[in-house]
């Protein structure tokens, strides 16, 4: 899709090769390509000339595959599933922020590429422009099969159904559960999917359901959940969290009159460890006003408080800061000479009011009953982890953050780079572990010598210090291996050693 000259010494696909093999090797801020493919032998491995990789070339292959970034990823991504086998009858989907570090005036970038601006960043960095990318996870393996760039001023809440349809087009006939955060949840998301047939999960948003429908709920006659966290498959039975579901039903309304409702199945999920840590939240937050109003107490017709209304003041401080304001109650006296006095304490009635709605949440979702019990709903739910360790290895291994590149353009381009070079990092860490059969752990990762299960992560590091000893028209190079891990990935990702040079076509 995109040639270069004829004259062209190295083609803009070998340069996207090239950089994709760059990320999982040794990302950095886009500089000095050609002083890292000197060192890692991409001459003698890929047959391009470390000096072609300078960055006037690279900003020319990031400007030629720009306009076709959504056809490259479908397909390429469609590929991957053809040629691995990836079942993705349950896809996650989310969306992240980049923050780039630079100026990036509006009139001077390209208004048909996504554009660099302010929005609602992930990191809190609000002074800063961003650039933001949505992936389609596999509940199988975790792979990316699916990445999008979006602009920085771009509502999450508005690329759901754009991502939909891109799922859509790559899953081609094979029907696929959609699972999201509760910006997939707006009227006309759900229309959209329930119109296209595509099923769904995601969490109802807070101000949808009121804390009275879950005050309102018997913990007792909800489902268990026959599923453990598998950070709590060590523990003891009585150290695990647990979950217990019910099911009602939701219905969403349009803006207009005419707009038809929706009606949805709610599933209403109790969790322990959500019961506790919203606990020990209230704990600590009404421990620390404690504080607050036993010394405002203390001090009340001081130098500080000498009248009411200064107690009254920092009471509404106090109220606010430590979120206290629905169950603090108190009463501002004054004696004969006008001294004033607090006497103050916490509504229990509010409190216990507060924790019977602890540790509930909701979902919504278009499956049939018949396909998915509630405990089978929230189980599908717990995948969305999998995105979110995705752009975990996306901004950390893979460094795709900070961004040093000029035009917008080329911002999107570089962001599509990665996300290819991420869905390299997943299916390089799904064969291993499905090569090491059902427990999907080993040996020899750490000095310890624990069993674990391999991570993209410690693959590229145990490989990355392979190292490739040049020989000469008798004597071919060779891979020299000074370590047993080493050789075992290389046995579980079925490569052949032996053959250093890529197959030339």
């Amino acid at each position: 899709m995109c040639p270069g000259g004829v004259s062209a010494l190295v083609t803009h696909g070998q340069v996207i090769e090239a950089l994709v093999a760059n990320r999982l090797t040794a990302p950095a801020p886009l500089v000095r390509v050609g002083d890292w493919a000197r060192t890692w032998a991409v001459e003698e491995v890929f047959g391009i000339e470390p000096g072609l990789l300078n960055d006037d070339r690279l900003a020319r292959a990031l400007d030629a595959i720009a306009p076709h970034l959504e056809h490259i990823a479908g397909t390429v991504g469609a590929r991957a599933i053809a040629e691995f086998g990836i079942d993705v009858s349950r896809l996650h989907w989310d969306m992240t922020s980049m923050s780039v570090h630079g100026a990036y005036p509006a009139e001077g970038q390209d208004e048909d590429f996504p554009v660099i601006g302010y929005g609602h960043p992930k990191d809190r960095r609000v002074d800063l422009k961003q650039v933001q990318a949505g992936l389609a996870v596999s509940a199988d393996g975790g792979i990316p099969v699916h990445a999008r760039v979006f602009g920085g001023p771009a509502a999450e809440v508005s690329q759901v159904v754009g991502a939909m349809k891109d799922l859509r087009t790559m899953a081609g006939t094979r029907d696929f559960l959609m699972i999201a955060d509760s910006k997939l949840v707006s009227y006309s998301n759900v229309a959209a999917l329930l119109t296209a047939g595509v099923q769904f999960v995601a969490p109802a948003p807070a101000a949808q359901v009121k804390d009275e429908v879950y005050a309102a709920l018997d913990l007792t006659r909800a489902t268990t959940v026959d599923w453990v966290p598998g950070r709590d498959a060590g523990k003891a039975a009585v150290q695990r969290e647990s979950y217990r579901v019910l099911e009602d039903t939701h219905v969403l309304k349009g803006a207009r009159k005419s707009d038809p409702e929706l009606t949805v199945r709610r599933i209403l999920v109790h969790s322990t460890a959500n019961a506790a840590g919203q606990q020990a939240a209230r704990d600590k937050r009404l421990t620390k006003a404690a504080e607050d109003l036993g010394k405002l107490a203390g001090a009340a017709g001081g130098r500080h408080y000498k009248s009411a209304e200064k107690i009254a003041a920092r009471l509404g401080v106090i109220a606010a800061k430590r979120r206290v304001a629905t169950c603090l109650r108190f009463h501002l006296t004054e004696d004969e000479h006008g001294v004033p006095a607090l006497d103050w304490h916490f509504d229990e009635g509010v409190l216990a009011a507060e924790a019977a709605v602890d540790g509930w949440y909701a979902l919504l979702t278009s499956l049939p009953a018949e396909e998915a019990d509630p405990s089978q709903v929230l189980v599908h739910y717990k995948g969305q982890g999998a995105v979110e360790r995705r752009y975990h290895d996306f901004k950390g291994p893979l460094a795709v953050a900070p961004v040093f590149v000029q035009h917008n353009r080329r911002v999107a381009a570089l962001i599509q780079v990665i996300c290819l070079a991420l869905l390299v990092f997943c299916l390089i860490e799904r064969q291993v572990r499905q090569a090491l059969g059902p427990e999907q752990t080993m040996t020899g990762l750490y000095p310890d010598n624990r069993r674990v299960r391999p991570t993209g992560r410690m693959i590229f590091y145990h490989l990355g210090e392979l190292t490739l000893r040049i020989g000469h028209i008798t004597d071919p190079p060779t891979v020299q291996i000074t370590r047993g891990v080493q050789l075992h990935l290389l046995d579980l990702l079925d490569t052949d050693i032996g053959q250093t040079r890529w197959p030339q076509t």
